[in-house]
């Protein structure tokens, strides 16, 4: 039977584009939903400033009156440009075992991205920044996806590979457990650092949430418009005063203070890290929703939570080594698991293959590669 494809649009549709995974991965364990509104927000114009930048269309793909796949195209022209070859996007790809099938949505993706005059594009990949929804999962079926980070099945690996995907990149994600001792020497590098005169250092000042949000904005576009990796450089968005403002309306309520720090250097802010409880844990206790009465389950959450992320971090350019990191990490860890002792362990995701500095300094805290998200490239 001959597979249809349908642009999400109606609440039918977009029901359909959200319950097809819940299909899939009955078999799956491990999987836990993104919050629903949190992907509806990607592909809502009045929400998502990407929207400005380029275009985002969504499909579900039935067989009849099964719907069997769905996936999202997309394109940045101001940023898609720099890469070599110019490539658009697929993301959000769900599809039943089926090699056809496969073939299908991917051939659907190149004829919508040539009508555009891209002849190249890569995926999966998210509507928005790289930190979230980004990558395939290719290695470590075994545990649980850690919050902003997709699980799949074994399947899509090979299933897309067929199609003519070649290795873009890979990044890891790093885990420490809470009950590892610090290293020795971090623990020296930390106590060096903290004790000089020029360095002052703090968890988030909950009173005044939004001036020390706006300190983490100005590191973060300092230090990613900034980097060793030359491509990311390219790729950078600026994180503006309104993202930034509705990041900490939402992780507000759920947030550890002492697991969200700034470093200073002669009173200018120089470092910071955000650390959040893992969100997937509730999705998956709620089936991705987020209503009214779940809300006390939010509240009381991070004194439960048992799993925490690394969502974002930076350091300024004129800062770098001189070992706020390890500052910003170590005590990270210490101050974390004293306030939040249900706490198992730690997940750091999307740390690229190519960033040996940043791997080394994980490996230092002992924590270990556990995982690996790829992109993937299609030329045609």
């Amino acid at each position: 039977m001959d597979l249809s494809f349908e642009s999400v649009q109606s609440s039918r549709q977009i029901d359909a584009f959200h319950d097809l995974p819940f299909r899939i991965y009955a078999d799956y364990p491990q999987w836990a939903p993104p919050f629903r509104f949190e992907i509806e927000n990607i592909f809502d114009p009045t929400k998502n400033s990407f929207f400005s930048k380029g275009e985002c269309e969504r499909f579900i793909v039935s067989r009849g009156d099964r719907v069997v796949g769905r996936f999202a195209v997309m394109n940045t022209p101001k940023r898609d440009k720099v890469l070599d070859p110019k490539m658009g996007g697929l993301g959000f790809i769900e599809m039943e075992n089926d090699p056809e099938l496969a073939q299908a949505i991917i051939d659907f993706a190149q004829n919508w991205h040539c009508k555009r005059e891209y002849y190249a594009m890569r995926g999966p990949i998210n509507f928005g920044e790289n930190d979230t929804y980004w990558g395939l999962l290719v290695e470590n079926y075994d545990e649980p996806p850690i919050y902003g980070m997709f699980y799949h099945p074994p399947y899509y690996k090979k299933l897309l590979e067929q199609t003519g995907a070649e290795k873009l990149d890979d990044h890891w994600s790093y885990k420490r457990n809470f009950d590892q001792p610090i290293p020795k020497r971090m623990q020296r590098i930390t106590d060096r650092i903290e004790h000089r005169e020029d360095v002052d250092f703090r968890p988030i000042d909950m009173k005044n949430i939004y001036r020390d949000a706006e300190y983490m904005r100005q590191i973060y576009n300092d230090a990613w418009s900034d980097q060793d990796i030359s491509e990311r450089e390219n790729e950078f968005t600026e994180l503006t005063q309104d993202t930034i403002e509705t990041m900490v309306k939402k992780l507000k309520p759920i947030m550890i203070p002492d697991s969200v720090l700034l470093a200073f250097v002669d009173g200018e802010p120089a470092s910071f890290i955000v650390c959040v409880p893992d969100l997937n844990e509730i999705s998956k206790e709620t089936g991705g929703r987020l209503r009214w009465w779940h809300y006390p389950k939010l509240l009381w959450f991070k004194r439960r939570a048992k799993h925490l992320r690394t969502l974002v971090y930076g350091t300024r350019p004129q800062f770098r080594k001189m070992g706020l990191e390890a500052l910003t990490f170590t005590r990270g860890i210490q101050y974390t698991k004293a306030a939040a002792p249900s706490l198992e362990y730690l997940e750091g995701a999307w740390v690229s293959e190519k960033n040996w500095l940043m791997q080394r300094s994980l490996e230092a805290l002992g924590c270990y590669h556990h995982k690996t998200h790829r992109t993937y490239k299609w030329e045609f």
